[in-house]
């Protein structure tokens, strides 16, 4: 008996251990509770997530949902309280501060909605993109080259001589995704990067996160609240209380006539605790409150409001 109980713990471990080993970033019953006057809140509640390289992922949820912890968690910014976090080879969980420092160097770049964070205003766009790489001791000439061809990349190499002033809310956000990218960062963080944009210049803003992920192949992960986001990336990741809650994939396929079309496909999350959160409109739709019954099915689990089971098997009887 000893014997069967230690190989069901040493499969066990192995799960946890397998778990997301060929993701970029992994997410693993992420937990992040802090007090807020006086009051505990726990803002994920073992959040599981697995983003792969190459990927262009949005994060989604309403305010207080877990969203922005969770990017504070990912960019280094924040300290996670239990569960497992890794991004690429470094684990956010025992980091050291110069670890950290240096991981927000090498490893992530991002852009945040206020302008401010993004850029210095007496530099002109192409200073602001070189100025990362001055940092890091890069010569002045392949400073140089690396912003301005990072600037034509996004279509605003007209405004290499101009400081943020004298450029749109859109043209700015385009040099920090360019300043985001300079040190060739394998994640670029945006979060809510078209949240002071018109729909136009969101959209402009979008396609230049989708060159970069296209030409560059960086992996994108975009916070946001904002649903018209969803339409531009691969995968739409949305979390609920503190946790994910379902997810959209999005597929390109070809007709019979050859001509491409893109199916998106809307799944629940089942997460390794074995949680799954049910939309709001379907728990309405059948009275879901409390306890429910599950029953396993051929091929399927089923789920229904205990008080509707009930009179079910009153009307048989």
């Amino acid at each position: 008996m000893t014997a069967t109980l230690g190989a069901l713990e040493e499969r066990a471990r192995q799960r946890h251990d397998d778990f997301g080993q060929d993701a970029l970033i992994v997410c693993d019953s992420l937990v992040r509770i802090y007090q807020s006057d006086g009051i505990e809140v726990q803002a994920l509640q073992g959040l599981d997530l697995l983003i792969e390289p190459g990927e262009l992922v949005a994060i989604v949820g309403a305010s207080g949902s877990g969203k922005s912890t969770l990017l504070s968690v990912l960019s280094g910014l924040d300290v996670p309280t239990a569960g497992r976090v890794r991004v690429g080879s470094w684990d956010l969980m025992t980091m050291t501060t110069r670890q950290r420092v240096e991981y927000r160097r090498s490893m992530v770049g991002f852009v945040w909605q206020q302008t401010a964070r993004n850029l210095v205003p007496y530099l002109t766009a192409a200073e602001n993109v070189a100025f990362p790489l001055q940092l890091a001791g890069v010569k002045a000439k392949e400073r140089a080259r690396r912003a301005a061809d990072l600037l034509e990349m996004f279509e605003i190499g007209y405004c290499a001589d101009r400081r943020p002033g004298e450029m749109s809310g859109g043209e700015q956000q385009r040099v920090a995704i360019a300043v985001g990218l300079v040190n060739d960062p394998q994640v670029l963080f945006a979060d809510e990067p078209t949240g002071e944009l018109d729909t136009a210049t969101s959209h402009v803003v979008l396609e230049s996160l989708r060159t970069a992920n296209r030409e560059l192949g960086t992996t994108i992960v975009v916070v946001t609240h904002d649903a018209g986001v969803s339409e531009h990336v691969q995968r739409t990741v949305a979390i609920r209380d503190g946790r994910t809650s379902s997810e959209v994939v999005r597929r390109t396929h070809t007709r019979e006539d050859g001509t491409e079309h893109v199916v998106a496909e809307e799944l629940a999350v089942l997460d390794r605790a074995g949680r799954v959160q049910l939309p709001k409109e379907f728990r309405e739709a059948l009275n879901l409150v409390g306890r429910v019954r599950l029953a396993l099915e051929e091929s399927q689990v089923s789920v229904r409001s205990a008080s509707g089971a009930a009179r079910d098997r009153e009307e048989q009887s």
